[in-house]
Order: C-alpha cells, then sequence, then structure tokens
C-alpha cells in the first residue's frame, strides 16, 4: 500500500533512444541519467529526453562510480538490456559473443550504485542450454552483492500489457535486502490490441511525395480531421487526445499537424507486384517479410545488426494493406511509442531504435510494481517539456559523438 506520494529517481543502462526510460517514466520515476554507446541512439535519446543526463559511453570501460557525482542520492531503480544477441534463438545463439560478458558489467554496475531496485532486461534465449549456466551465475553474483531475485525468472509478452506486438522477453528483477521484493505484473484483463487500433488512422505515405526525401509532412486539415475520427483509443492515447490515467509522463511540447518518422521506402514495381500477391499472416519468400493483418498482432520488431557487425536489415513487416514495408511510425506504433516520440531521420537507425527497445507500455508496467514496492503513490509533474534540437534527429555517428565529446 503506498504511503507516500512522490517521483523516485531511476538511472537507464544499455538506454538506446529510449523505450525503457518512457516506460519508467510513464510509471511515475524521474530517469535522472541514461547511458547509451551508440552516439546515433544517445542523440536521439537526448531529443525526447530534455531533463536526462544522456551520457554517451561504453558501460564496460566506463567508471560507474562517476555516475554518484551526477546524482543527488542513490537511485532508487537502475533498469537496462544489455545487447543479447549471443543469446538469442534468432541469430547465432553464439556462446563466445563478446556481448555476452555485458550482462556481468551490469551486475557491477549495481555492485557500485547500490540501487533499491533493479531490473534486467534480456530475450528469452538467457533461459535454454548453455546460457542457463550464466544466469544461475549472474543471480549467485547479485545475491552475492546483497539482492533478492524474485523467483521464478520470468518471460513477459508485451502483448499481454496493451503492446500491438508479440515480444517475449525475459526480466529479472531485484531488490536490495531490507527492501520488500517486488512481484511480477499480471496480464491485463481486456482484449489484446490489434494492428487496425495501432495504424488504420495513420495516412497512407503514398499520398505525400515529399516522403521520398523527407521523414516528415506537415499534414492539412481534413487530413488531421480523418486521422482523429479513424483513431481507436490506443491510437487516440499515441496522440494525446484521450487522457491516460496511468501516464505520468511529463508532458511534451509538440505539433500533432506534423506527421514523423515517415520516410517512404521506394520498392521496385516488381516487388510491389510481388507483395500484392501475398496475403495477410503470409511471409514472402525472397525477402522474409511478414505480411502483417489487421485483426492480429506484429511480429517481434528486431533491430538488425550495427555496422560494426555488417549493418545487417532486420525484415520489416509488410503494411496489411499497402504494398511496401512499414513506416518507421508505424513500426513505432507498434511498439507503444506515442507520436510526440521521434527516432532518427534515416530509416536505418529509426528501425534499429524501435527494434533494440523495450516496449514503453511493458516497461510501465513492470516499473508500477517496483513503485508498489517502494511504498510510492507517483504524481504527474506540471512542467510541459520541450523537445531537444531538431538537428539531434539528423546528426551522422561522428556528428553524434562529437556532440557529447
Amino acid at each position: 500500500m503506498a504511503t507516500k506520494t512522490g517521483r523516485p529517481i531511476a538511472i537507464d543502462l544499455f538506454a538506446g533512444a529510449g523505450g525503457f526510460s518512457l516506460g519508467v517514466e510513464q510509471a511515475g520515476f524521474d530517469v535522472a541519467i541514461a547511458v547509451e554507446y551508440d552516439p546515433i541512439h544517445a542523440a536521439v535519446h537526448a531529443f525526447n529526453f530534455p531533463r536526462t543526463r544522456v551520457l554517451q559511453a561504453d558501460i564496460s570501460t566506463f567508471d560507474a562510480a562517476q555516475i554518484r557525482g551526477l546524482c543527488d542520492r542513490t537511485p532508487d531503480l537502475l533498469v537496462g538490456g544489455p545487447p543479447c544477441q549471443g543469446f538469442s534463438t534468432a541469430g547465432l545463439h553464439n556462446l563466445k559473443d563478446d556481448r555476452n560478458s555485458l550482462i556481468f558489467h551490469f551486475c557491477r554496475w549495481v555492485s557500485v550504485l547500490q540501487p533499491r531496485y533493479f531490473v534486467m532486461e534480456n530475450v528469452p534465449g538467457l533461459t535454454q542450454g548453455q546460457n542457463k549456466t550464466l544466469l544461475r551465475r549472474l543471480k549467485h553474483d547479485l545475491r552475492d552483492l546483497g539482492y533478492k531475485i524474485t523467483e521464478p525468472v520470468r518471460i513477459l509478452n508485451a502483448a499481454d500489457f496493451g503492446v500491438p506486438q508479440n515480444r517475449s522477453r525475459l526480466f529479472l528483477l531485484g531488490a536490495r535486502l531490507g527492501e520488500r521484493l517486488v512481484s511480477y505484473p499480471q496480464p491485463l484483463d481486456r482484449p489484446k490490441v490489434s494492428i487496425r487500433d495501432a495504424i488504420a488512422d495513420l495516412p497512407n505515405l503514398d499520398s505525400f511525395p515529399e516522403l521520398a526525401k523527407t521523414d516528415e509532412v506537415l499534414l492539412a486539415r481534413s487530413q488531421i480531421r480523418y486521422l482523429n475520427q479513424n483513431a481507436s483509443n490506443y491510437a487516440k492515447t499515441m496522440r494525446r487526445r484521450l487522457t491516460d490515467t496511468q501516464d505520468y509522463a511529463y508532458r511534451r511540447h509538440w505539433n500533432p499537424s506534423l506527421l514523423t518518422c515517415s520516410r517512404q521506402t521506394q520498392h521496385t514495381p516488381a516487388i510491389i507486384e510481388r507483395f500484392s500477391l501475398l496475403p495477410p499472416g503470409k511471409q514472402d519468400g525472397p525477402s522474409h517479410f511478414y505480411r502483417l493483418d489487421w485483426e492480429g498482432r506484429s511480429v517481434t520488431l528486431r533491430a538488425g545488426t550495427g555496422s560494426e557487425r555488417g549493418a545487417h536489415t532486420a525484415a520489416r513487416p509488410l503494411h496489411p494493406e499497402y504494398h511496401r514495408v512499414i513506416s518507421v511510425r508505424e513500426a513505432a506504433r507498434l511498439h507503444s511509442f506515442p507520436d510526440w516520440f521521434r527516432l532518427h531521420a534515416t530509416k536505418w537507425h529509426g528501425f534499429r531504435e524501435v527494434g533494440n527497445a523495450v516496449p514503453p507500455l511493458l516497461a510501465r508496467a513492470i516499473a508500477r510494481q517496483i513503485l508498489q514496492a517502494l511504498g510510492v503513490e507517483p504524481v504527474l509533474p506540471r512542467p510541459i517539456l520541450p523537445l531537444g534540437e531538431r538537428q539531434l534527429l539528423y546528426l551522422t555517428p561522428k556528428q553524434a559523438a562529437r556532440h557529447f565529446s
């Protein structure tokens, strides 16, 4: 039972563009610090979270003790999703992948910062095969640091928490000795959100020739009226046109007339013809693209690999109606990012930012459990925050690195 009001402090590691941060903020935390290695993702994070101190740094080499000088008190919550490709059954499942060690660097940061609670996200593959040995070692190390682990460790599907996407992820929950043990959230007792609920109100990108060269376009009044009239309750909450009584995030100042993250993907006529023959729920053979079904949920949105590992693009779903892959904005809707939230202007970085993120609604459900354990009733902050400088969304990797140097 909540005994006090306020906004506890959280720190986000492996923060990406900010899916975990946003969900934690929506639950009622203030995210004081976010640490992200990729300068492009860090720049986008800084754009969307003007109150958060964003550090572009390598978790494995950065001195966690420096964070203490940037945070005025011990964090109530430490969250993070260490890169998981070495554990993923969708990838090479390589036990020698150097990214596997990052789960133990998360443990090191727990040791240094001593948060009251922590949440670590990873792929279900961490519970399978030889990976189970690493998970047992991780839990052992965390217990040695003075933390209780919520057992059994559970895998949660984002679709059970209001996200229109089947996305299963492992979450490891820990509480410092002396703190109340946290429990996992229960799935929502209501119908799952469909693809139609998520994106049917968004206009056809082919109606805007300018989107061949830019990722944003100003909608006419008639287009905005159509969008608002055809929006489901889910879409209305993404557009801030329906009050979400469980959302305690800072409000952002944004222009709802501007359609963003919507640069077109130019397919050849032959590919468009092939896509036109593919029914919903089926996969295109040559491209492996899956056609979404209006009444179903999205397949798991994946990030692909970064430039340091070949810059491979993950298969992107096809729109249920139009003969093209979905846009970054449509992917963001399927991930539960609100429309004010911006991703990088390039499709490649934008899709990676979505695919790497914890869906905010799932992150919110978990963070609310932490608030209950803390005995805190969240409060809605009054300030309406301006978003960051627009140029942050258009930086190259070198420019973004210089921004943080």
